[in-house]
């Protein structure tokens, strides 16, 4: 079992967004302590890496709370679940594809001013 703290070290996710998602459902219903603590689990730390993954790659909290939504209907809801992830991991293909392009072009740019770079501080040390 862990703490909210705990769970917001290793996650990097701040309690107040673990309680938020607690609250809108994308974790079930969390442990407590007698005293009303959060006690996570393995279990909630694996949903957690899963959120992330999927909020860190583009898909909205409303679509995560379908998703979460569907895979607590159990196994009926499998072909919904393969159908949205498969949406999602073409969306992400798709940004990764223009990220590349947006790279060559950063990098492109970088090269030609590193060369004016050079050019100019040769320049500067014949002038001395």
């Amino acid at each position: 079992m862990y703490s909210i703290q705990e769970v917001s070290a290793k996650t990097g996710l701040s309690a107040h967004t673990l309680r938020y998602y607690e609250k809108e459902g994308l974790l079930s219903q969390v442990e407590r302590t007698p005293g009303g603590f959060r006690q996570y689990t393995e279990e909630d730390l694996e949903a957690l890496g899963l959120i992330c993954c999927l909020k860190n790659t583009g898909m909205s909290l409303q679509e995560i709370s379908c998703f979460v939504q569907l895979t607590r209907q159990g196994d009926r809801t499998l072909k919904e679940r393969v159908e949205l992830l498969r949406r999602h991991r073409e969306s992400v293909i798709e940004r990764m594809n223009e990220m590349q392009k947006y790279l060559e072009k950063v990098t492109w740019k970088l090269n030609f001013f590193s060369e004016k770079l050079r050019a100019y501080e040769a320049g500067q040390e014949g002038q001395e």
